[in-house]
């Protein structure tokens, strides 16, 4: 193993040209840390947002990257043997200290899941941190239920599809949004029951086919369309905030009375790898290698493209996650 990587350096907030790619020293695992190979990392608005100066908490220069899979490279303390496939998520990683946008990174062990596949790369680092969000905004956030509703705000998004994907395991009913006509077939291709195209007044069209409003519901978006997906949902239902692809996520001046339609519920999900059980990871995978669900990877880039990878990131045109393979 060479003393230097290449990696992903961010020495200030700016456009995705300040993102520079750089030979830094490989990271030396402590004991309790895992130093892994990385094979392909996924791109997450979490990202952009440090990008654009919208985090806090992030000290310059850093190496972006709330995720990554690949192999254990070295595990000092013995938890985990050398050339074990893992993914890593969360935990303060591209923020506190230096994330998954590089060859090596280096994690604390107890964020860190194992797993076996024979899936490519690039099939295999879309789903950490999108598998993560959506099984806990599931589970954490909604405790949706077999034979519920369910509304996803922001469907053509990663973690919108990927909950549509484990929603539709579960025997729910699954509504889902996007801005445009063209991208509705890929909803419609992964299960989704009805489309609803987001003219801004998604309440009026969920009851026109549900009444009394949906069980639970999904907000990906944020803030400024939180009201009308909270009118979405029938009284005693649940709305989970856990996404905002608005870079907006503040409700100003907030009076939950008026804010908050009478009887609805509003939670939110913001987890930890610990979220994710290793088990549901690998039966996601495993499901997929027999393709009994799909996983929605829209592209994947070469770790030489990730300037165009962000760019696309802040665009938002895709439909599924973004990767970029080392």
């Amino acid at each position: 193993m060479s003393d230097t990587m290449r990696a992903v350096v961010l020495d200030a907030p700016g456009p995705p040209e300040a993102l520079k790619i750089r030979d830094l020293p490989v990271p030396t695992p402590e004991p309790g840390w895992v130093l892994i190979e990385v094979k392909a990392f996924g791109l997450n608005r979490s990202e952009l947002h440090t990008r654009l100066g919208l985090a806090d908490g992030v000290t310059f220069p850093r190496v972006l990257g709330i995720e990554a899979t690949g192999v254990v490279a070295a595990c000092p303390g013995g938890e985990l043997e050398p050339g074990q496939q893992v993914v890593t998520m969360m935990g303060g990683m591209g923020r506190q200290f230096d994330g998954g946008y590089a060859e090596y990174t280096c994690v604390p062990v107890d964020q860190v899941i194992p797993f076996t596949s024979e899936l490519d790369w690039a099939t295999l680092g879309a789903l950490p941190e999108m598998l993560q969000t959506s099984y806990g905004s599931l589970t954490v956030g909604l405790d949706a239920q077999p034979g519920q509703s369910m509304l996803i705000r922001g469907g053509t998004s990663s973690i919108g599809m990927a909950t549509a994907i484990l929603a539709k395991q579960r025997g729910m009913t699954v509504f889902s949004t996007t801005r445009d006509p063209a991208r509705a077939a890929s909803l419609t291709g992964i299960g989704v029951d009805h489309v609803i195209i987001d003219d801004g007044d998604v309440a009026a069209q969920v009851r026109a086919i549900a009444p009394s409003g949906v069980d639970t519901a999904l907000e990906l978006v944020g803030t400024p369309t939180l009201p009308d997906t909270l009118r979405s949902v029938r009284v005693h239902g649940v709305v989970c905030f856990t996404g905002m692809l608005s870079n907006e996520w503040l409700v100003r001046d907030f009076y939950p009375i008026g804010y908050l339609p009478q009887g609805v519920r509003l939670t939110a999900y913001s987890g930890e790898a610990g979220d994710l059980p290793a088990t549901v990871l690998q039966d996601y995978l495993d499901a997929a290698a027999t393709g009994d669900v799909p996983v929605p990877l829209d592209r994947a880039y070469a770790f030489e493209e990730i300037v165009e990878a962000h760019r696309a990131l802040e665009d938002g045109h895709g439909s599924g996650k973004l990767v970029v393979t080392v």
